[in-house]
């Protein structure tokens, strides 16, 4: 039949020709998309007892539709990232029911009890003390599981080779790791950041660091990623009195170092942080970075004697992990700068009653975990930065 762009009155049928619905005499659609990529459907039954949720890829950007193209395939890099979390991590991502490459699109557990992370901590809330260690041991499992030391040779060739994403690496490559450092149309940013964002294309010492980052993510092909973590791609809860944390969306899984995971959500956390900050609301959030890098750092060490080639020993173990670290701190700090003087920024400042304050703050705190990530050897170190700014 080839690829259709599904509508809300489309799904029953849709879901029911898949084998995932029987009575669409009890059937309720509603569309609930919100992010720049996707369609997103939400289904249940009546007395609200069954439900699912239908996630389909377009083939353009969603929010600004056929004028930027944008490959559909995305979806399969997705599915495929939750195939592999599934085997060694199920409980930290949504179930999923199906995957049907040709539309593009995902059936899979419906998430619509949790909460969005970052709209949470935007409302004032607190992360609590599940959250981040939940999703320090998620990038643990995960790129432990996808690198050499949890995956034998010819399998992990082969995942390299299926998870080659270069539309979406490249714009990971460009909006991130090289246009906020050039005059480009793509960024912009509030007047009162005018003389920081001049100061940062100017800045030699900033631009040659970036570009060694850019590097690494480009070659330095370590673990199967997520891609896109942050607190928008994190949902969490409660059911049946446990702390649920939900990490979706890795549709911009690829093959790349294991730092721009944990680095992503740092960034994220830190940002949050000055949020707080501006409003004199701070909880936890200074808490973050070391709970998620205590996390991983502790299950990537209980998963090491398993791992498929003893040549690796203890001491590479110790040099791998703060390699993790160091470049896990500069790309917090890429992600950082591009949020605020790039192409999409976070709601986490944009909201605030005056942005620019803490938003040169953040931006002061961005460049120093770059140019200064080797020196910057353990939590302690970064606290002391965030502390310096004033």
């Amino acid at each position: 039949m080839g690829y259709r762009i599904l509508e809300t009155d489309d799904i029953p049928a849709y879901l029911r020709e898949r084998g995932h619905w029987d009575d669409l005499a009890d059937i309720h659609v509603r569309e609930v998309s919100d992010g720049n990529m996707n369609r997103v459907f939400l289904v249940s039954s009546a007395d609200g007892t069954r439900s699912l949720a239908v996630k389909q890829a377009l083939p353009w950007v969603r929010v600004a539709g056929p004028s930027w193209p944008m490959s559909p395939d995305r979806a399969d890099a997705e599915a495929r990232a939750y195939e592999q979390v599934a085997r060694v991590a199920p409980d930290s991502i949504p179930a999923v029911h199906g995957y049907d490459p040709e539309n593009h699109a995902l059936v899979m557990e419906d998430m619509s009890d949790l909460e969005v992370l970052r709209t949470l901590l935007n409302e004032g809330a607190a992360y609590g003390p599940h959250t981040s260690a939940r999703i320090g041991e998620f990038v643990a499992r995960f790129s432990f599981a996808t690198s050499d030391f949890g995956m034998p040779s010819a399998e992990r060739k082969a995942l390299i080779a299926a998870s080659v994403s270069p539309e979406l690496c490249k714009i990971t490559e460009d909006v991130v790791l090289s246009e906020p450092y050039l005059e480009h149309e793509h960024n912009h940013w509030d007047p009162g950041l005018d003389d920081l964002a001049a100061a940062f294309r100017a800045d030699a010492r900033l631009r040659t660091e970036v570009a060694d980052l850019r590097h690494t993510f480009m070659t330095a092909a370590q673990a199967l990623l997520h891609g896109d973590l942050h607190t928008g791609s994190v949902m969490v809860g409660s059911r049946e009195g446990a702390p649920v944390v939900r990490v979706f969306d890795p549709e911009f899984s690829f093959v790349g170092p294991v730092g721009y995971d944990l680095g992503l959500y740092w960034a994220n956390t830190l940002v949050s942080a000055e949020r707080a900050r501006a409003l004199d609301a701070l909880s936890d959030h200074a808490d973050q970075l070391g709970l998620s890098w205590q996390a991983f750092e502790t299950e990537f060490r209980l998963l090491w004697p398993t791992r498929v080639d003893s040549f690796f020993d203890d001491a590479y173990l110790d040099r791998f992990l703060r390699r993790v670290w160091t470049d896990s701190v500069g790309y917090a700090g890429a992600e950082i700068v591009r949020r605020i003087i790039g192409f999409a920024h976070l709601t986490d400042l944009t909201t605030l009653p005056d942005p620019v304050p803490a938003s040169r703050r953040a931006l002061r705190l961005g460049r120093e975990l770059i140019v200064r990530r080797e020196e910057l050897t353990d939590v302690q170190a970064v606290e002391a930065v965030v502390a310096s700014l004033g």
